[in-house]
């Protein structure tokens, strides 16, 4: 077993192609500064970092377990929102971006620890460091299989309990506007390494629930052939397309430039990427839906996608309705 953090983060990439030329598996973990990483091999034979990756991981099953289910929440007020919103409108405005994902800090109490959280989470992917942070993303970065690379943006949300709200989400010119951006960004990340590059699925909703709501999410689907020896360049695949257009935005240089100054912090693990490769297929996740411990507090971490036509009160309002319990 070889469970190590990496400061050295382009060691992790050079990890990666080896394990996929010799069929290893391995679990990956990069933050989103891309300082710091894990690297995991056979991932299956350890417990102190846990992951499920769809089906697969060193704690499938969700359980139900007893006790509390909701979390407080101690907002972000407006005003400083308002701040951080005006910052990323300006750079819109001033053309250093066609969209940015803005993303906020929330403190919430809890009696549940991080490992409860996950050990209860139902999510497509979930990952636990402990004393770090818990995560229960429902978005995939990339997958690659069978020569295919494949990812699935996610841009648009609304709580469904709101009349018609898969239609009002697939009219809304913003959201249109927002995801027409991403999947252009991605089809050119993808093209980077693959070839036939095409979106096979535009504009889906899918269903994601929580005990006490359910928020429909609209994604897209978008596909590429790789070269025959892919796997001798699995770290070369990923690292290319980092950040992750979805929680970064467009074009990535100046808008990474103009997340650092909005939100004046940095996110850490929160919309990084991790994945796992089980010697022959590979498939990540964005790490969103995320809740980090640091100094003995708990901090959930939520965003969304910011284009000149935003409205920064609904903005707001999304951000909020992201912070939930993902349990059965």
């Amino acid at each position: 077993m070889n469970l190590n953090l990496y400061n050295d983060i382009d060691h992790i990439r050079v990890l990666m192609n080896r394990c996929g030329e010799e069929g290893i598996p391995f679990v990956f973990i990069l933050n989103f500064e891309l300082t710091e990483g894990y690297f995991i091999e056979n991932p299956l034979a350890q417990d102190e970092i846990l992951f499920r990756m769809g089906d697969v991981g060193n704690q499938k099953i969700p359980g139900e377990g007893d006790g509390p289910n909701d979390i407080e929440i101690f907002p972000l007020s407006l005003k400083d929102y308002k701040k951080r919103f005006d910052v990323v409108r300006n750079g819109l405005y001033s053309g250093n971006s066609f969209l940015t994902n803005l993303t906020v800090r929330t403190k919430i109490r809890t009696d549940l620890s991080l490992n409860e959280i996950f050990n209860r989470s139902s999510a497509p992917y979930s990952l636990y460091v402990p004393g770090r942070f818990v995560c229960f993303s429902p978005e995939r970065f990339v997958k690659i299989e069978n020569g295919q690379i494949s990812t699935n943006p996610m841009k648009g949300t609304i709580d469904a309990s709101i009349p018609d709200a898969g239609q009002l989400i697939l009219d809304d010119f913003k959201e249109k506007a927002e995801h027409n951006t991403i999947v252009d960004l991605l089809r050119n990340d993808l093209s980077l390494s693959a070839t036939n590059v095409h979106v096979s699925r535009f504009r889906y909703i899918e269903k994601i629930k929580a005990r006490n709501k359910e928020i429909l999410q609209v994604s897209s689907e978008i596909k590429g052939t790789l070269s025959s020896d892919y796997r001798e360049h699995l770290g070369d695949i990923i690292f290319k397309m980092l950040p992750a257009g979805s929680i970064s935005g467009a074009p990535k240089a100046s808008t990474v430039r103009l997340i650092q100054e909005a939100e004046k912090e940095p996110r850490g693990y929160y919309t990084g990427i991790a994945g796992y490769f089980d010697g022959d297929m590979l498939d990540s996740a964005v790490l969103i839906r995320f809740i980090e411990e640091y100094e003995g507090k708990m901090y959930f971490r939520s965003g969304g996608g910011i284009t000149a036509y935003s409205d920064w009160e609904e903005e707001y309002r999304e951000v909020l309705n992201k912070i939930y319990l993902p349990f059965i």
